[in-house]
């Protein structure tokens, strides 16, 4: 099965950063956007690993926030 996520990402002195939008906590960097890629998926992998998904019904609501 495969699912499909977000990789939001940015370049801080020379270096692919980047995070999954929808998973929070994974984070990875890499030379390259490849690279990136290949990293953050590695990281994905092991977070679920250690801790499996559990199932909520996740809701959304917006906000105001003076600015």
């Amino acid at each position: 099965m495969t699912t499909t996520f977000t990789l939001e990402y940015w370049v801080d002195d020379k270096w692919y950063v980047g995070r999954l939008r929808e998973v929070p906590g994974v984070f990875s960097q890499g030379a390259t956007l490849k690279e990136l890629e290949e990293n953050i998926r590695d990281a994905y992998q092991l977070l679920m690993k250690e801790q499996p998904p559990v199932r909520r019904r996740i809701r959304s609501k917006p906000i105001a926030i003076p600015a």
